[in-house]
């Protein structure tokens, strides 16, 4: 799978409030394919163990635990990256009352 391209940001950051958007928008993309990539490695394991393996109940348990706790993790970071979106939102939102507002001003 290719990376994305993402603009060439030098240490003198000069970025339009729409180009920032887009980088956060593009931010939260890339956290959303590091999850799912999480989930894919979390599936193969329990398919991987169930299959080649005889496991004891404190066994299964074990793995249940471990994968569950992963789950919660990427459940939390969803919640954060919903929270992310909503504020990115506001901004978009923002933005356009802020044009509007000038369109108004300059007729």
């Amino acid at each position: 799978m290719s990376m994305p391209n993402i603009p060439d940001i030098k240490p003198e950051i000069i970025l339009k409030r729409k180009e920032v958007i887009n980088l956060l928008l593009t931010s939260i993309a890339l956290e959303e394919i590091g999850l799912s990539h999480i989930i894919n490695a979390e599936a193969e394991k329990l398919q991987h163990v169930l299959k080649d393996r005889c496991l004891t109940i404190n066994e299964a348990l074990l793995i249940n635990s471990s994968v569950d706790r992963m789950m919660r993790n990427i459940i939390s970071n969803q919640m954060l990256l919903t929270f992310k979106l909503s504020d990115i939102m506001k901004l978009e939102e923002k933005e356009e009352i802020t044009e509007y507002l000038i369109d108004e001003c300059e007729e």
